[in-house]
């Protein structure tokens, strides 16, 4: 017979020795074992839960604070497009809802400055009342030695008024408005009290006209407001609003006149405008926006960079008016209901 005395001497030794490895671990925590990542199989250290980030790293906001990361697609680029007065560079502006005459936004709209060109809407408008579109007008040689902008006019020739009306209102010319003050008033002078006697019809109390141009003269002055409110007249006029939207147009003897506004090929919805610029003025504007059934006037003097700053004041003067009617439509409604909660009275 066989003993099993030692068989069952080796399954107690192996039984030992496993208990001795496990105390052994228990008791030896800090033993740390080798970690793989799964995909890339490189050894990695253990590191504290609260380590600072490396310093070459760029973050969003607080550390492990990622709520700037998780905003919507395009928060940045919105606030990008969000308006401030600080980045227009016009010294006096003026937005108004074109309807009711209502000021949507305003910097120094009352303050008196030098007009440049856009003082040419009321030398349009005289012109348009005044003449007939077939109506010969001779040229001066005062007219002619204006400075540019201008189409340049012959001495020698006659022109019909339509064509010095669109060389005054679309290419900004110098020569054609004198010409045009000279035929209707007999000298430019006299031409420019016509001017400030219509502005003050249409309720321009701070305008006063010295030039057929608008080229800087002592004495000469308008405001932003004073221009919103003569542009608004004058795009009443249909001649003259069919006028102010044309990018170009052919004179009879086929030379063809550009319009100076830009606005009209760059910014939705400009139904005209009309722009200007001296060295006192500084760059000046007003135009008419339209977007749906909303329409708009803006006016800006004295700005250094007049594109953006139109294209900025129009996309505000249209979300204002939006603002604005939501606004008045909710008062009404809250209205409406407070009357209809209102308990019946007794008779």
């Amino acid at each position: 017979m066989v003993s099993r005395q030692p068989f069952y001497a080796s399954v107690s030794s192996i039984f030992l020795l496993i208990i001795v490895i496990s105390v052994f671990c228990i008791a030896s925590p800090a033993l740390s074992v080798p970690v793989l990542k799964d995909s890339s199989k490189h050894r990695v250290q253990r590191t504290s839960a609260r380590a600072a980030p490396p310093q070459s790293v760029a973050t969003l906001g607080a550390y492990r604070d990622i709520s700037a990361a998780k905003q919507p697609v395009g928060f940045l680029a919105n606030l990008t497009k969000h308006f401030s007065p600080r980045i227009i560079s016009a010294r006096s502006i003026i937005v108004i809802d074109a309807s009711s005459g209502q000021t949507l936004f305003s910097r120094a709209p009352d303050t008196p400055r030098q007009p440049a060109s856009t003082i040419k809407v009321l030398t349009g408008m005289l012109a348009i009342d005044t003449l007939k579109n077939s109506q010969p007008v001779k040229v001066s040689p005062r007219a002619a030695r204006q400075p540019a902008s201008k189409v340049y006019l012959d001495q020698r020739k006659t022109y019909p008024a339509n064509d010095l009306i669109n060389a005054v209102l679309l290419a900004s010319a110098n020569d054609a408005s004198v010409a045009l003050a000279e035929k209707i008033a007999g000298s430019e002078q006299q031409f420019a009290q016509k001017m400030t006697g219509l502005a003050r019809r249409w309720g321009a109390k701070n305008t006063v006209c010295k030039t057929a141009s608008g080229l800087t003269a002592k004495g000469q002055k308008t405001t932003a407001r004073d221009l919103a409110i003569i542009f608004r007249r004058a795009m009443q006029d249909r001649e003259f609003a069919t006028r102010m939207k044309r990018t170009r147009i052919k004179t009879v003897e086929g030379k063809l006149l550009r319009n100076h506004n830009k606005a009209l090929w760059q910014i939705e919805g400009t139904l005209g405008g009309k722009t200007g610029y001296t060295n006192a003025a500084r760059q000046t504007y007003v135009g008419k926006f339209k977007r749906g059934t909303d329409e708009i006037i803006v006016a800006i003097m004295g700005s250094e960079t007049m594109w953006g700053d139109i294209k900025r004041l129009v996309d505000y003067g249209f979300a204002r008016k939006k603002q604005l009617a939501a606004a008045a439509s909710k008062k009404s409604g809250d209205r409406t209901a407070a009357a209809g909660s209102a308990p019946p009275t007794s008779g």
